[in-house]
């Protein structure tokens, strides 16, 4: 036998990359099945591509300029490269909106239009690891598309779903959420009227349009100055006016394309009208970073005790209408509009704050105990008569003494203990662990409420 010691690998986390113990992904899971089944309820089929997509697929559609997008985005390759492997062609999705676009344009014959999807699963982006920002996160996306044209209605149902997803999520309860909607239509047909017309100028005044808010009003006046505008200050101020109105019906349409905006703006936010106050608000200032939106743009947050929103941490949930998103991959028009969840992201600050739901660790409803080796068949029998009535249950491995087993269940968080008979005249019996209760039952006819 070698004397030489057997090296030991010293697993350390993965920068970016969480993995949860199984109570938190417990209740992990209990939120995924809660979003699935909204989703489903407002008739959202579920489908899964790839995690990989061509980088050709990916670039087609990266939004801002793609160069950004180009440093998010992680390449496979393989280790060992063969003689005439050329560069890596794949790459891992960094959203799933253009995953989706080129699913619809590729399966666009067998599909069912208004194509309605929800997809949950993971994405990557090679962004700096921080609190609630990940490499490898979940996101938990809704879209709509159509052919030719697509019905102003489904952009008000968005925000409708998110707000009965987010505000009955477990442990969000009591959290304030609000979801601010906008239009891009407006803001460009604001430049449109004020006679901006070059794209890097547009390009530049809606990025500090989106930075208004947090660094206040002398981003827009400094971009508009550096750009050399004829009346610049003048326009600054325009645009500043224009961020900070509240009441959309006060605004004068400068152009067709904003009085377009407004019409949409002012038609979803009447259709929002039943949630409760604050819930969905009108704002101006919401712009949405990615170049493929064009129409309607949402972003979530959530609201401080104070009134005001907590701008530090960021959106939760952003989308928006994009009509030519699909054009890329295919020559049909296939406007949609989509929302999107960032799951991780906000499952980890509910987990930070202690605020997830406590179920413990096991799924178990019943543990099974086994009094001795002679009763094993009965423990399992009487454990495939609870399964068949629809509970989960776990039997003990080994006939341990009693109070190791109560011990285990209580560990795993398992709600009740089922007893068989310790001898050939007992009765089964079964244990309430969390009020001390225990009373005769029998397998075929108990139920958690007995």
């Amino acid at each position: 036998m070698s004397d030489k010691k057997k090296k030991i690998y010293k697993p350390t986390p993965v920068s970016g990359f969480p993995e949860w113990l199984p109570e938190v992904r417990k209740a992990e899971q209990q939120w995924f099945d809660h979003i699935r089944r909204i989703f489903e309820q407002y008739g959202f089929c579920n489908i899964e591509t790839p995690s990989v997509e061509t980088l050709d697929a990916i670039m087609a559609k990266g939004g801002d300029g793609e160069a950004d997008v180009d440093k998010e985005v992680y390449v496979l390759e393989r280790l060992h490269k063969e003689d005439g492997d050329k560069e890596a062609r794949l790459a891992l999705h960094f959203d799933q909106t253009v995953p989706l676009a080129r699913y619809t344009a590729q399966h666009f014959n067998d599909l069912v239009f208004p194509f309605k999807r929800y997809q949950m699963q993971r994405v990557w982006r090679g962004e700096r690891p921080q609190a609630g920002r990940f490499r490898e996160f979940y996101q938990c996306d809704i879209d709509v598309l159509n052919v030719d044209n697509l019905p102003l209605h489904f952009d008000a149902e968005m925000p409708a779903i998110i707000w009965e997803v987010l505000s009955s999520l477990p442990g969000m309860e009591n959290e304030k959420i609000q979801i601010r909607i906008s239009n891009r239509k407006i803001l460009m047909g604001l430049l449109e009227g004020l006679n901006i017309t070059d794209e890097e100028h547009i390009t530049q005044i809606l990025r500090s349009v989106d930075k208004f808010e947090k660094v206040g009003k002398s981003i827009i006046i400094e971009t508009c100055l550096s750009l050399e505008l004829e009346n610049g200050k003048e326009i600054a101020d325009k645009i500043i006016g224009f961020v900070e109105t509240v009441d959309i019906k006060t605004l004068e349409p400068l152009s067709d394309t904003m009085k377009e905006g407004i019409e949409e703006l002012s038609f979803i936010m009447d259709q929002l009208a039943h949630l409760p106050e604050g819930a969905a608000v009108a704002d101006l200032g919401i712009v949405r970073g990615l170049d493929y939106y064009t129409g309607t743009v949402y972003e979530t947050n959530f609201v401080k005790e104070d009134g005001s929103l907590d701008l530090d941490y960021g959106s939760i949930c952003s989308g928006g209408r994009y009509d030519d998103l699909a054009s890329s991959y295919i020559k049909k028009s296939l406007p949609g509009v989509g929302i999107s969840i960032g799951f991780s992201r906000l499952f980890d600050r509910m987990r930070v704050q202690g605020k997830l739901p406590q179920s413990g660790i096991s799924p178990a409803d019943v543990l099974v105990i086994l009094p001795n080796e002679d009763a094993r068949s009965v423990m399992n029998e009487t454990a495939q008569t609870l399964r068949s009535r629809g509970y989960n249950v776990e039997t003990f491995h080994s006939p341990s003494k009693l109070k190791r087993q109560l011990a285990y269940a209580e560990k795993k968080g398992i709600p009740y203990v089922w007893f068989p008979p310790f001898d050939a005249d007992g009765a089964h019996e079964v244990k309430n662990m969390n009020t001390g209760d225990q009373v005769a039952a029998s397998a075929e006819d108990w139920t958690k409420d007995d």
